[in-house]
């Protein structure tokens, strides 16, 4: 089926999230005949009724208007302190790595590391799609410090793969605060777009990025539906070892029952 991708042995849509549909039982089969242990299908996007999966989403800007001023207060700081533009994939592929194996390592929970293989296979698939690509300097040095892929569909757009080297990360000068609302600016108020989104909800937790959107920034949980298809001996452990999902902390297999729980709407 086109629309589809497999990621970390699911399959996912590609496309823009308001653009998915429900897909039927033999739409899943087909591609996990392809490969794949599971399907992710979200669907409804931003219904009204609140639900137990959803997309962190910001469709408008305001300015500094909407800001509290602690927060307006760190994105003056991030400006006197930072750079931020737009970079070529070259220069991430170049000076990128370092900067997202710091940002694995430094996770509040486990997650599986990006090795630079990996790294640069994201990058060869970015090239193949449309994404913007934007770096954090450090005016002092010069230097990338940071950085966020953005994937972009024709009126709106994804927050992707971010890092910050960790140092910076616990910079009095704020630097995802300059970062977000430099972007936010560009993709709402320059270009118009539908909405942006930092994706659904996580199912790892392994990044606090998507509750400091909501709280600094304005973003929203945009509600939807999710089915979750597996392969038959994958749905066999999933019904098994559900019931002992509060004490599994092999991460692969928590992050599995975790969207489990969401589908049943118990997360």
């Amino acid at each position: 089926m086109n629309g589809y991708y497999l990621y970390r042995h699911a399959w996912r849509f590609e496309g823009a999230p308001h653009d998915e549909k429900q897909l039927s039982d033999c739409e899943c089969k087909a591609l996990l005949k392809k490969g794949g242990m599971l399907v992710r299908n979200t669907y409804g996007f931003d219904t009204a009724a609140e639900t137990s999966f959803w997309y962190v989403v910001k469709d408008s800007f305001g300015g500094f208007d909407e800001l509290s001023s602690r927060t307006r207060n760190k994105i003056r700081h991030a400006g006197e302190a930072f750079e931020y533009r737009q970079i070529d994939s070259d220069c991430l592929r170049k000076y990128g790595y370092p900067i997202i194996e710091e940002t694995y390592a430094d996770y509040r929970v486990e997650d599986r590391p990006m090795s630079e293989a990996v790294f640069n296979a994201y990058l060869d698939e970015c090239a193949r799609n449309q994404f913007d690509y934007w770096g954090i300097f450090d005016k002092q040095s010069a230097g990338l410090v940071g950085f966020c892929t953005v994937r972009l569909w024709e009126d709106c757009c994804e927050y992707g793969v971010s890092g910050i080297r960790t140092s910076y990360k616990r910079n009095a000068s704020y630097p995802f605060y300059g970062l977000y609302y430099g972007m936010n600016r560009y993709y709402l108020e320059e270009r118009g777009f539908r909405y942006v989104t930092d994706s659904a909800r996580t199912i790892t937790n392994h990044s606090e990025i998507q509750d400091f959107l909501i709280h600094y920034f304005g973003f929203r949980k945009s509600y939807c539906k999710l089915k979750v298809y597996y392969k038959w001996w994958v749905g066999a452990a999933v019904r098994i070892l559900f019931p002992f999902r509060k004490v599994i902390s092999l991460p692969r297999v928590k992050a599995i029952l975790n969207m489990e729980a969401m589908q049943r709407g118990k997360a």
